[in-house]
């Protein structure tokens, strides 16, 4: 009996474009807290307070210290597996594929991955509040540079992800939903799939006649509707996936 790992090999071999689609899940394997798992960091903030423009504008030396605090996990942690499978996957399928992530750790950056649009932004990324100069600072502030400041006019720096209550970058929505409806297959990893309008994306796909991968300790919305779901961590299932596809495809 085949496994259904085995069966998403097999869909991969025919997938002409693949959009895969990650969430909190599989950055969560290298260590960072996800939003809504049991450990959550929202179980012990209130994202009100720290994750909104209002709360920037009441306290933003506040604000700074919880994405200070972030940017310190994520910079000592790694990719892991999993990531570095999407690496193989993107190698294997050149310009016929696209990662979209929810998440802002630059973890897939950092495993090697190109061809990806960021939905949420990313953690480093910084903009003025005022003037709008832009930088990539990957790096923690000590808590007296707390909240940090505009080299070029003074004003007030904020992290370069999407608060609550503001939309996505236009420019990264087209991309996604461009290749939602060019793919005829798309890998959803480790994303609760609740969470709009990324969560519209795996839906897009269907729509336009595609199929379904997803990869996932715990059932999801999505399980309903995938071919084939594979109910383990990424980092695990992910490198055996890649494994399988390459080995019956000898030039990949």
């Amino acid at each position: 009996m085949t496994s259904p790992v085995e069966q998403a090999a097999e869909l991969l071999r025919r997938t002409r474009f693949l959009l895969v689609l990650t969430g909190a899940g599989i950055s969560a394997e290298s260590g960072i807290p996800t939003f809504r798992g049991k450990d959550g960091l929202w179980n012990r903030y209130d994202p009100q307070d720290l994750a909104t423009p209002e709360a920037l504008a009441r306290n933003p030396r506040l604000v700074w210290q919880w994405y200070n605090w972030r940017r310190g996990l994520i910079l000592k942690a790694r990719p892991n597996p999993g990531h570095e499978a999407l690496v193989h996957l993107e190698q294997h399928f050149g310009d016929r594929f696209l990662l979209v992530t929810q998440n802002v750790d630059g973890l897939h950056q950092r495993a090697g991955s190109q061809r990806m649009v960021e939905l949420h932004g990313n953690i480093f990324q910084e903009v003025c509040t005022r003037c709008g100069f832009e930088r990539y600072h990957e790096a923690t502030y000590p808590e007296e540079a707390l909240p940090p400041a505009c080299p070029q006019c003074g004003g007030l720096l904020r992290p370069g992800v999407v608060f609550f209550g503001e939309t996505l970058p236009e420019e990264a929505l087209r991309q996604a939903f461009a290749a939602a409806r060019q793919a005829d297959t798309a890998l959803v990893i480790g994303t609760s799939a609740v969470v709009y309008p990324a969560a519209a994306l795996p839906y897009e796909v269907k729509n336009h006649g595609g199929r379904l991968i997803e990869v996932n300790p715990e059932a999801t919305p999505l399980t309903s509707l995938a071919e084939v779901s594979l109910h383990e961590p990424a980092g695990r299932v992910l490198p055996r996936l890649v494994r399988l596809l390459h080995s019956r495809n000898p030039k990949a």
